[in-house]
């Protein structure tokens, strides 16, 4: 087993506290004036996806957390559950919608994603960075617009709603940048 020190917390790191999983979102180190130094971080369980804030002794020790990850495909939901088919085995797992939200924003059926386990328990769906998504309504373009700084609404054939370009049509892929959810060109 393997130990973490508050004070080596960074950002995506996984440690078990209080018997359960938490990940690092956010950290700063904080050495005032008077009194000891400490660490602020905020943290996320894995399996609820509950966020809190919360301060450290730098010494503190915590035992990483094994985090496994596998390549699945996104098979089909059945209104309560999403089934993910793993390539190797063609085993099914289903997870409950709150689990997997954010993700269903880019993900469409045959999607490859990569689910996290712990501890034989899969807690997270991440789909692939750069996805590509028709354009199921959005403003007819402008003419001319290609030249035109803004942007404008468009809905994906998954209900995401993002901001594009003016001269982006409906009817059209477009490359999606799924970590934070932007326009990156049309396909």
């Amino acid at each position: 087993m393997s130990y973490i020190l508050a004070g080596d917390f960074r950002k995506g790191i996984t440690f078990e506290m209080d018997n359960s999983v938490q990940v690092i979102v956010d950290f700063q180190h904080v050495k005032p004036g008077k009194g000891a130094a400490f660490v602020r971080a905020k943290i996320r369980n894995v399996m609820t996806g509950g966020v809190i804030e919360r301060t450290f002794n730098p010494s503190e020790k915590y035992e990483l957390a094994h985090i496994d990850r596998k390549k699945m495909t996104y098979s089909y939901n059945d209104g309560e559950l999403y089934y993910f088919m793993d390539s190797e085995t063609y085993d099914l797992i289903p997870l409950n919608k709150e689990l997997i939200a954010e993700a269903l924003n880019f993900i469409k059926e045959e999607s490859t994603v990569e689910v996290a386990f712990f501890r034989g328990s899969a807690f997270s769906v991440e789909p692939e960075n750069f996805v590509e998504l028709l354009i199921t309504e959005c403003e007819p373009a402008l003419a001319g617009a290609t030249a035109q700084p803004g942007t404008k609404a468009a809905t994906l054939e998954t209900g995401y709603v993002i901001q594009v370009p003016l001269f982006v049509n409906q009817g059209e892929k477009v490359r999606i940048d799924t970590r934070n959810g932007t326009y990156m060109s049309r396909v």
